[in-house]
């Protein structure tokens, strides 16, 4: 008996499946092929496509175009008022607010004491020693002084010198003066000398380096912990106070915290922004500079701010350079040259 061998069968699905299968991949999404007929999906199709189409013609629409214009316009009117504000708030990171020991940098001359300034630094170094102009070459009014009469001295052993030429020849007419000229013009010789003197240590004729010098002194004078330390009081005690460290002896005047190269800082912008706004526009290099002076000062004022806990020292700080939040807080970001105010003389 022959063997039965099965035939080939072909692998199509049956027409009543291949119908289902096929009509599944048009189906529409949460339709099922039960509930599938081709008059719905049609009628889906060309509920979509006319959805679309009103969609542009919303969007075509010059009405509602000049809607979303005008929409548009005033928010942005109003981000540009804002953002006025809020950097109206903040201040100018770069020269804060104008102060009489800030006005004072210009020409390295002490600022007047007025009722208006608070700084206690100031008004007890006024009050415990007097004022005396700043001069030049590193001189005090002392040494200017012990200068001008030392040239005194000097007129004086010419004016012997020649009183006794005039006594030999006191028979002989020599063309001489009388006495009365004689001591008018050492007068006016001594007198020349003086303001010679005065004219050549003053700062007036100094150069710009002359002027920091002096304003660095001053700063060290001023904010240094061996001036503040008897006179602000100390700033506010933490959550958890450690144990009180011992209190060496300062070897020296301060030169080195934070406040006095916040205040050395400060003076170095000043002059730097008023070159670049004036004289600078194409400067790169100065403009550099100053945006790198800005961000170091506003590292160190962040660091004083934390270390301080906007106490005294804080306070005295900013009251004192003019310095107003938008100098440490958030970024900055330095624009134009030309949008640096220039100062009012």
């Amino acid at each position: 008996m022959p063997p039965r061998i099965p035939l080939f069968q072909c692998l199509r699905a049956p027409a009543g499946q291949q119908t289902s299968v096929t009509s599944a991949h048009h189906l529409l999404p949460g339709q099922t092929t039960s509930s599938w007929s081709p008059s719905r999906s049609i009628a889906n199709v060309y509920a979509r496509d006319a959805s679309t189409a009103a969609q542009r013609r919303k969007h075509r629409d010059p009405y509602a175009i000049a809607q979303a214009k005008a929409k548009k316009a005033a928010n942005l009117s109003r981000q540009a008022v804002l953002k006025q504000e809020r950097a109206g708030s903040l201040g100018d990171p770069i020269r804060g607010v104008e102060t009489p020991f800030l006005q004072s940098f210009d020409t390295a001359a002490l600022p007047a004491n007025s009722a208006a300034s608070s700084s206690p630094v100031r008004d007890g170094a006024a009050a415990g020693q007097p004022q005396a102009r700043p001069l030049n070459f590193y001189l005090d009014s002392r040494e200017l002084d012990k200068g001008v009469k030392h040239s005194s001295w000097l007129l004086s052993r010419v004016e012997s010198e020649s009183k006794a030429v005039e006594s030999t020849f006191e028979d002989y007419d020599t063309g001489r003066s009388s006495k009365e000229d004689e001591g008018k013009r050492t007068q006016e010789e001594r007198a020349t000398a003086a303001e010679a003197l005065q004219r050549i240590a003053s700062l007036e004729i100094g150069s710009s380096k002359d002027r920091l010098r002096v304003n660095k002194q001053r700063c060290i004078e001023t904010f240094g912990r061996h001036s503040t330390d008897s006179i602000l009081p100390p700033k506010p005690p933490g959550a958890h106070p450690a144990p009180p460290m011992e209190k060496k002896e300062r070897a020296g005047p301060d030169t080195g915290s934070s406040e006095v190269q916040v205040a050395i800082l400060t003076a170095k912008i000043r002059t730097l922004a008023e070159f670049v706004a004036t004289r600078g526009r194409t400067d790169r290099v100065n403009q550099r500079n100053l945006r790198l002076l800005v961000h170091r000062r506003q590292k160190l004022l962040q660091y004083v701010r934390r270390k301080e806990r906007g106490g005294p020292r804080w306070q005295n700080l900013i009251e004192t350079l003019g310095l107003t939040e938008g100098t440490w807080r958030g970024e900055i970001t330095l624009g134009r040259p030309d949008m640096i105010p220039v100062v009012a003389t």
